[in-house]
């Protein structure tokens, strides 16, 4: 049984204030020393880095399309062992999942299927009775999505706060906070959204501490904790990853490779915990800083981030190009995912890199974003062929060519084509994946490594 009090904080619409609040109450809590299990609903790299830097814990996400509705409660609980408290920052607004699925990955979905409270972040700047009506409707599509109360953000006065609470008085749902307008809560965007934790360093630090008080000013922490803790326990067992074979467990464990730093920064912890069980020691490097490949390096795993915004200082940096190259030509296993595929193509917005695929990549005004259904064409060190995976497009570049001679999946949704490398050891594409939905995926990786 899984009886972690938990929140989900959510809203009716994105940009009405879920990640300031979700990470100052993360912050708040872990001020007053609690442990708290930081989660985020989709398939978002970015916040979950925020709530990392809250709570000193790893972020995770539940995707109920990538992993499936029925891996939600149980990588919840894997998450949230041995806490005091989680939190779970929701998508978009509360009701809105994949295009053209109902439900399906929506916030919504997930607070039920973690029998879970929610706490409703509304944007206030612009209304004031109508709050109520607003909050109404909300609470009253879904009966088993259960609203506990109201966190009202961007107040802009004593007066206006008045004029919402008398509003909501009426609704029956309580309100748990009120949050002023205030800049300094705020984080830089760019063309993916925030600007990663790892980019902003002290920065980042400076602000996940400036929410977590204003959180702690404006917000009823103990109502917030009682709610939590009405939340009933759960059946589900927790997730845990697949482990190494006896009959491997007396062999050395091989190295396996996986690029950090600021340029790579979008990774799911269980993809690490996933390889670490099937048998390999994971060292993580930063392309930007290592001129040299961890020593013993039988594998390498690149994966998501922001490549362009350092193609200079990717490519300046000579010596681990050529490491990289000459790995991935002598056949060692390589997976790539976006920003890895870029880093692997002949050049980024004319800046040289690795070269090991003849394509070239450059920033596009287009943003490739959406949920994808795809099937692995041929074999790979990643996955065998027929293989089916749910992943993630999320990219404003363009290479060119697409796929390689030998593609690495066939999408079948939302268009069917083909895209990706395979060649030699490498599988590289632009699909994010999240390996708990297939854990042999990394069984199979690290076996690959093992063999070299």
């Amino acid at each position: 049984m899984v009886s972690t009090p938990r929140l989900v904080i959510a809203a009716p619409a994105s940009n009405s204030g879920k990640t300031t609040v979700a990470t100052g109450l993360m912050a708040a809590f872990s001020a007053r020393g609690l442990a708290v299990s930081p989660h985020k609903v989709g398939p978002d790299y970015i916040d979950p880095g925020y709530h990392s830097l809250a709570t000193g814990r790893p972020g995770r996400n539940l995707d109920a399309y990538m992993c499936g509705p029925e891996l939600v409660a149980p990588l919840f609980a894997h998450g949230a062992a041995g806490c005091d408290l989680a939190v779970v920052e929701g998508v978009m607004g509360l009701y809105d999942g994949a295009s053209g699925q109902g439900e399906l990955a929506s916030t919504a979905q997930v607070a039920k299927l973690l029998k879970a409270p929610v706490v409703l972040v509304v944007d206030a700047s612009s209304q004031s009775r109508s709050v109520a009506a607003l909050v109404h409707g909300f609470a009253s599509w879904d009966p088993e999505v259960r609203i506990g109360g109201v966190i009202l953000n961007k107040v802009a006065s004593d007066r206006h706060e008045a004029l919402l609470r008398d509003a909501l008085d009426e609704s029956g749902l309580p309100v748990l906070g009120v949050i002023r307008r205030a800049p300094q809560v705020a984080t830089p965007s760019r063309h993916l959204g925030l600007v990663p934790v790892a980019e902003r360093q002290g920065d980042a630090v400076d602000a996940v501490r400036a929410m977590g008080e204003r959180v702690r000013a404006g917000c009823d922490l103990d109502a917030l904790m009682a709610l939590a803790r009405s939340a009933p326990a759960l059946a589900d067992e927790a997730w845990e990853p697949a482990y190494a074979p006896a009959e491997s467990s007396g062999s050395p464990r091989p190295v396996v490779a996986v690029a950090g730093g600021a340029a790579f920064t979008f990774a799911y912890a269980e993809h690490a915990e996933l390889l670490t069980a099937a048998g390999a020691e994971v060292v993580v490097f930063d392309p930007l800083r290592d001129e040299k490949l961890p020593v013993g390096t039988a594998g390498l795993v690149i994966g998501g981030g922001f490549p362009e915004m350092y193609a200079p200082e990717l490519s300046a940096n000579e010596p681990l190009r050529r490491a990289v190259t000459e790995l991935a030509l002598s056949g060692a296993p390589v997976a790539a995912e976006c920003a890895g595929l870029l880093y692997l193509a002949r050049e980024l917005d004319g800046k040289p890199m690795c070269g090991v695929l003849d394509a070239t990549a450059r920033m596009s005004e287009r943003l490739t974003l959406g949920y994808r259904q795809a099937v692995a064409v041929s074999d790979s060190p990643l996955a065998a062929a027929g293989t089916r995976m749910r992943g993630h497009e999320f990219h404003r570049t363009v290479l060119e060519p697409g796929a390689g001679p030998v593609p690495a999946w066939g999408m079948h949704q939302p268009e069917r084509r083909v895209e990706g490398y395979v060649q030699r050891g490498v599988h590289a594409s632009y699909l994010h994946t999240h390996w708990a939905a297939s854990p042999e995926v990394a069984r199979r990786f690290v076996e690959h490594c093992r063999a070299r």
